[in-house]
């Protein structure tokens, strides 16, 4: 099932999430001087919407047709997401 676009994608824009985060922390993305949100900020709430979005997309697509092979990667996908959130909460970026 997770050749399927809508299996990994959610997946992929987590990693591609945490990416970013390494970047900024390694400062190679520099935080913005002027004391805006700056890109970061605006790149981490466009993923939070596409996560929501890609993620219930996969339960509408796939929980009716293997409920428990979709549930397994949706569990999969859940956790993934809780990754970057947690960094942001817990930092209060």
């Amino acid at each position: 099932m997770l050749k399927h676009p809508s299996a990994w994608v959610p997946l992929a824009l987590t990693a591609a999430i945490l990416i970013m985060f390494g970047l900024y922390f390694a400062r190679v993305i520099a935080p913005d001087p002027t004391g805006d949100e700056g890109t970061a900020a605006h790149l981490f709430q466009i993923w939070i919407v596409l996560e929501a979005l890609t993620v219930g997309f996969f339960a509408l697509k796939c929980l009716t047709a293997k409920p428990k092979e979709a549930l397994t990667i949706l569990g999969l996908q859940i956790v993934f997401a809780l990754v970057p959130l947690s960094i942001v909460f817990s930092l209060r970026l």
